[in-house]
């Protein structure tokens, strides 16, 4: 009963870290701030390329910011505006630019499960490097935490860092399990994280590996990719 206490408060605790991490996601332009918007922004946004070529060509500042810390770069990602981006892009703006809850494009679009805007964004230059994100994550462990399968692909072949430990002491494999369903998605990055060899023996500040806590959640598939002798 003791151990079966202790499985229950550590995922309880595992539950509520992952409630608050969902909590305050990255937010797009509302529709209020939409209406507001003006200059690159709003081209951006609408995918008005001959304005935003005109305001390019005028000096306008490729890089400025709205009320939360847009720029006209995350907006284009955010409305999906691939053309912008790549415009934007061309024309020098910051690729890798952090907004106020410190997203960069790159996590935008994998946050979105948004694989054409960021497979452009990677060919562009962007990084699947940057550490980003309140809880100072990757775009690749906010991905797996989502099951975005693909984008968890993409991100490995642009060496995204496989390891990376967030501030919850949470790896990419330990989102894959803790904030998962167990389902086909998720599985599936799980065993995209296992073939790039993502170290599994890293654990959470509890001390549970992505085995134990796939076991302790009852995730059978996952369980069995975690057992295989693939994984390490």
């Amino acid at each position: 009963m003791m151990k079966r206490g202790i499985w229950s408060l550590a995922l309880a605790v595992a539950l509520g870290m992952g409630a608050a991490f969902g909590a305050q996601a990255q937010v797009p332009p509302q529709a209020a701030e939409v209406l507001a918007y003006e200059g690159l922004h709003r081209a951006a946004w609408h995918g008005d390329l001959p304005k935003l070529k005109s305001l390019i060509a005028t000096g306008a500042n490729l890089d400025a910011r709205d009320a939360r810390g847009r720029t006209p770069l995350h907006v284009a990602t955010h409305a999906r505006q691939r053309e912008a981006v790549k415009l934007l892009a061309k024309a020098g703006a910051k690729l890798d630019a952090l907004e106020d809850d410190r997203y960069d494009a790159v996590t935008i679009a994998s946050v979105a499960d948004d694989v054409p805007t960021l497979a452009l964004l990677l060919s562009l230059g962007a990084s699947a490097k940057q550490v980003t994100s309140r809880y100072d994550g990757t775009a690749l462990i906010a991905a797996a935490h989502l099951g975005h399968d693909e984008v968890v692909r993409q991100l490995i072949a642009a060496g995204a860092p496989l390891d990376h430990v967030n501030n919850l002491h949470w790896t990419a494999a330990i989102e894959a399990v803790v904030l998962g369903d167990g389902g086909p998605r998720h599985q599936h990055t799980l065993s995209a994280l296992i073939d790039a060899g993502a170290n599994l023996q890293l654990a959470d500040r509890q001390g549970n590996t992505p085995l134990q806590l796939a076991k302790a959640r009852g995730y059978t598939a996952m369980v069995k990719l975690l057992e295989a002798p693939r994984a390490r």
